[in-house]
């Protein structure tokens, strides 16, 4: 799913969810709202802009996800949603 530039490029953040983080990140910045209106990717994703796909919404809700089980106490043990 995520897509990288070379082969063998890695991500540098290392944390739990960075994947997640990634992917997502790179969904937006391939959005018309991020490349033609030079609009921020949070800005995209709160508008409900037309030119954002599903795909983003669910690697969002998905990043949600992954964040939030690092939190929960009945998760923490069983591992981030995601990974």
């Amino acid at each position: 799913m995520i897509k990288y530039l070379e082969e063998g490029e890695t991500l540098k953040d290392k944390s739990k969810c960075a994947n997640i983080r990634a992917s997502l990140k790179m969904c937006l910045l391939e959005t018309d709202c991020c490349k033609i209106q030079r609009r921020t990717p949070k800005d995209c994703l709160v508008s409900r802009d037309p030119s954002v796909p599903e795909e983003c919404y669910l690697l969002r809700q998905t990043f949600f996800d992954c964040k939030h089980s690092i939190i929960d106490g009945r998760r923490r043990f069983r591992g981030p949603k995601g990974d």
